[in-house]
């Protein structure tokens, strides 16, 4: 799958990029016909831990999912956003599974 990390007012590194490329990669177990998914990495000039927000916009046929998280780093965002679209999609691959 096609990943397009953007982060937005910083340079991210190529470790973290790699990180997400591996954990978005595993979406293709869960639903085989995802198309490609764009990543916004953000750090928000709060005084909060919680500053780093992480986004991705995972586009399937005929669908995208969007999912935004806000944690202390970058790979527990990524994460939870994760686990988010792994449940999404596989709720999307039962619904069509229903309808043949």
């Amino acid at each position: 799958m096609k990943v397009n990390t953007q982060s937005v007012n910083f340079t991210a590194d190529q470790k973290l990029i790699d990180f997400i490329q591996k954990r978005m990669n595993k979406l293709d177990l869960y639903y085989d016909k995802v198309i490609q998914s764009d990543v916004y990495l953000k750090v928000e000039n709060t005084s909060e831990k919680a500053n780093k927000i992480f986004e991705a916009r995972v586009n399937v046929p005929g669908d995208s999912f969007v999912v935004k998280k806000q944690c202390k780093t970058f790979e527990e965002g990524v994460d939870t956003a994760v686990a988010s679209l792994e449940r999404q999609l596989k709720k999307r691959k039962e619904k069509l599974r229903s309808h043949l």
